[in-house]
């Protein structure tokens, strides 16, 4: 794992200005903040610099607006959300970067709201002038930002080799709770992948069947492996032409003494409707069962149910992405929602660790009511995405102690050139 710095490690930030890369990227209705939990996120790192008497300057982006200012995606609406996740008053610049950010932190004593940084188009290019023009406004950088450590931009990798660095709370808490889920785990290990496609997880599958003991496939992509072994699907969604794909993947797990784990049964509906007539039936591999041509497999049966949580029984470690099944259209979200609250119940008696992320797995973990019962929820998408893959996060590479950044003693503000 990446080496990091902490907060603590900081030394006095008496007087200092900080850098604080969060994600604000908050769904908004009407205006105001629909879903608060990513600011949340970022009150254990902004509580802790201001402890240590520093001036935050949060940076964050926010839509897509291509590096142009586009007025509906201003951070400016987030402030009331702000004011009162932080408990004090916060500031705003219009601008991230030149004499608005600078001006807003001349007159603020506490917390600045710098603009969305990719109203430039040197945030997503990497520009290195943008990126100096940022590290001029501060005295340290602080990644808090796992959920878009995934891209190479100016204010999560660029100016983290401008300025001393170091990790926030919840990146750090993040980097831990991965670290003991897959770098170095409690054995032995599960992964939940669900989801609908293969294709969209055909790098995580590949890399999983190399670090875990057992992979339970669900959703639309179980039904890719059972039509690969020759079980009839119906109507299911699938991507039968990765066919061969999915029995590379077989025989990848059996040769790394990783057993995969397929539905036996499942929930068949001829609709993909709320409440539609639905039946169980036996997924039975090289045989036709008894799924007509016009139903779809839409949730795991309680057959498949039983049996996995056996295998949760005798895990130490689990790590999951994805559904088993619709679970947002009921009746088809039983067998995720029963296995999430197996392995709530596992982690409060201490059995088990659980690491879980991507936006479907957590809604549908909190649809099951477990969510805080979780060892570690992660906040991020692609970025948990890309680390199951086994990927190198580029703003979790920059964040970390690597020697070329120089001496962690807090030094004088870059100059911009």
């Amino acid at each position: 794992m990446t080496a990091f710095k902490r907060i603590s490690d900081m030394g006095d930030l008496s007087g200092k200005v900080a850098l604080v890369r969060a994600d604000l990227n908050v769904p908004m209705t009407n205006g105001r903040v629909a879903d608060d939990t990513r600011i949340r996120a970022a009150i254990s790192t902004v509580r802790a610099l201001r402890e240590k008497g520093a001036k935050v300057a949060l940076l964050s982006h926010f839509g897509r607006p291509k590096g142009q200012v586009v007025p509906e995606m201003s951070l400016k609406p987030l402030l009331p959300a702000l004011v009162a996740a932080f408990g004090e008053p916060v500031g705003f610049a219009a601008d991230c970067i030149g004499e608005a950010a600078q001006q807003a932190l001349v007159e603020s004593t506490g917390i600045v709201l710098l603009e969305n940084v990719r109203f430039h188009a040197g945030e997503e290019a990497n520009d290195p002038a943008f990126a100096k023009a940022l590290a001029s406004l501060g005295d340290l950088y602080v990644n808090d930002a796992f959920s878009a450590a995934h891209r190479a931009h100016a204010s999560t990798e660029g100016l983290a080799h401008l300025l001393p660095r170091c990790a926030g709370e919840t990146m750090a808490l993040e980097l831990e709770a991965l670290e003991k889920a897959l770098g170095n785990p409690a054995r032995p290990v599960v992964a939940i992948v669900g989801g609908a496609k293969v294709s969209s997880k055909l790098d995580v599958l590949t890399h999983l069947v190399e670090k875990v003991d057992h992979l339970i496939i669900g959703g639309g992509m179980a039904n890719t492996f059972l039509f690969a072994k020759g079980c009839a699907i119906g109507n299911s969604l699938a991507e039968r032409d990765l066919a061969d794909v999915a029995r590379d993947i077989l025989g990848r797990a059996e040769k790394e003494n990783c057993v995969i784990h397929l539905p036996v049964d499942g929930v068949a509906a001829k609709q993909f409707a709320e409440n539609a007539p639905s039946r169980t039936v036996a997924l039975i591999d090289g045989q036709a069962s008894d799924i007509g041509d016009d139903e779809m497999i839409l949730d795991v049966g309680p057959a498949t149910i039983n049996a996995l949580k056996t295998v949760l029984a005798g895990a130490k470690t689990l790590v999951w992405n994805g559904p088993l099944g619709a679970f947002e259209i009921a009746p088809f979200g039983q067998a995720t929602f029963a296995l999430a609250k197996e392995a709530a119940q596992l982690t409060d008696a201490g059995r088990l660790l659980t690491v879980a992320g991507g936006g479907d797995t957590v809604s549908a973990l909190n649809m099951a009511g477990v969510g805080a019962h979780f060892s570690h929820i992660s906040t991020a998408g692609g970025a948990f995405l890309e680390w199951m893959e086994g990927k190198t996060l580029p703003g979790v590479a920059a964040s970390g102690t690597d020697p070329a950044i120089g001496s962690w003693v807090i030094a004088a503000r870059v100059s911009v050139v």
